[in-house]
């Protein structure tokens, strides 16, 4: 096991994922893979100093408290991964080479630089198998329930990355089936005229960042969203309450449109087929 960092307690008071609002009934299931900078005890501190440990690097800031807004204007669940990405991506597939990252940016992870199998398995055990495991059980009970539910993964991103400045406030990420990103991207046009929205940006899924869109929203055909906001948009209450509000409105118009589709033209992928009728 990587050995970088503080000395290790065995001891997790902390359950790895959280699920808010799970009875809500709204339409929308709100999933964060990056809420939380925490770092388990028997990780140590991963060999990184403090102001590491509240950079982006760790965490998306903002993403969580939007979310938790979002929650309460549309009644919808939220959950939330409580285990920092640094210990384990919960957006990342088992196989994927930044997993467990032993490098952020221009940052190297002294606690990532030699992990063996037991301790990659372990954190797998103690996160990432929890998260998913979580949103896969309110999935189904609200499938069991037959609820509609749209997926919305949220997350945000630096104003710069690697020099590169990032000019979006908002950028979306769309599923194998793109409907319902696009019909967002109008409603958040419309919204807010001439807002330089993010098609694909600052990500895509050719990044290898969509593991928890497709899993869980292509793999059950469901309509689905990843929505990136820069973080110096949402560091501070009035920018949640913005953005959670512009978002809850647009969220539901985006449903709204595609409700009012033609059949033939609304039906979504299945299986990877292109229905006649959608171009």
């Amino acid at each position: 096991m990587g050995s970088a960092g503080a000395p290790r307690a065995s001891v997790d008071l902390f359950a790895p994922v959280r699920t808010v609002n799970a009875g809500g009934q709204g339409p929308f299931v709100v999933v964060v893979d990056h809420a939380s900078n925490r770092i388990p005890p028997r990780h140590g501190d991963l060999g990184l100093r403090p102001s590491d440990r509240v950079r982006h690097i760790a965490w998306d800031p903002g993403a969580l408290a939007v979310s938790l807004r979002l929650s309460e204007l549309l009644d919808a669940p939220v959950v939330h991964s409580t285990v920092s990405r640094l210990v384990i991506d919960c957006n990342r597939d088992l196989d994927a080479p930044d997993l467990i990252p032993r490098i952020s940016e221009h940052t190297e992870i002294p606690g990532n630089a030699e992990i063996d199998q037991e301790d990659r398995a372990l954190r797998i055990a103690e996160a990432h198998e929890p998260f998913h495991g979580a949103i896969d059980r309110l999935l189904d009970r609200r499938e069991g329930a037959g609820l509609e539910t749209i997926l919305v993964c949220m997350h945000s991103f630096t104003p710069t990355y690697k020099g590169k400045l990032r000019p979006w406030p908002i950028g979306l990420i769309h599923a194998r089936d793109e409907r319902y990103s696009r019909a967002l991207q109008v409603a958040l046009a419309a919204n807010a005229p001439g807002m330089n929205i993010g098609w694909n940006e600052p990500y895509s899924a050719l990044n290898g960042v969509t593991y928890t869109l497709e899993h869980h929203g292509d793999g059950r055909g469901l309509d689905a969203t990843m929505i990136e906001i820069r973080h110096d948009e949402i560091l501070e209450p009035n920018g949640v309450a913005l953005w959670a509000s512009r978002l809850a409105r647009c969220l539901t118009a985006a449903r709204d449109a595609l409700r009012a589709e033609p059949a033939h033209l609304s039906s979504p992928l299945r299986g990877g087929i292109r229905l006649e009728g959608r171009d």
